[in-house]
């Protein structure tokens, strides 16, 4: 199984995946076995928020993306060609990823939408890649 964890600083899991370039990819054979295999720093007509999906995606070949937050918008893109997106409170990436695998990974805070003072997407429209 390949899983992506969006990590805009390599170290720790971040949000808004919609807008997000970089990524840790993992190849998992179970809980016991976790390998980091990847990094991913993808150029910005690479973020899935303005992607043209004619073409092929590195994300579109994980099993699962998990992330800070992503929109439903998001989810349902990454759905539709087999990716399971799962949002998190977790920060560090492998924990993450070893809770998702037995099946305990912690949920979102409540609150957790901070745009930092910085608002450059829609939230009545677009891809709906807040979170």
């Amino acid at each position: 199984m390949r899983i992506a964890v969006s990590s805009q600083n390599f170290r720790q899991v971040t949000g808004h995946a919609g807008h997000a370039r970089r990524f840790l990819v993992f190849n998992v054979d179970g809980v016991a076995s976790i390998e980091l295999v990847d990094r991913l720093d993808l150029p910005k007509e690479l973020a899935i928020h303005g992607f043209d999906d004619r073409v092929p995606h590195p994300l579109y070949g994980m099993d699962v993306l998990i992330t800070g937050g992503a929109g439903e918008g998001f989810k349902q893109r990454l759905a539709q060609r087999g990716v399971q997106v799962v949002a998190t409170a977790e920060t560090d990436p492998e924990v993450a990823v070893r809770a998702f695998m037995a099946g305990h990974l912690s949920p979102p805070l409540a609150q957790d939408h901070d745009h930092g003072g910085q608002h450059d997407h829609d939230h009545e429209g677009g891809c709906g890649c807040h979170g």
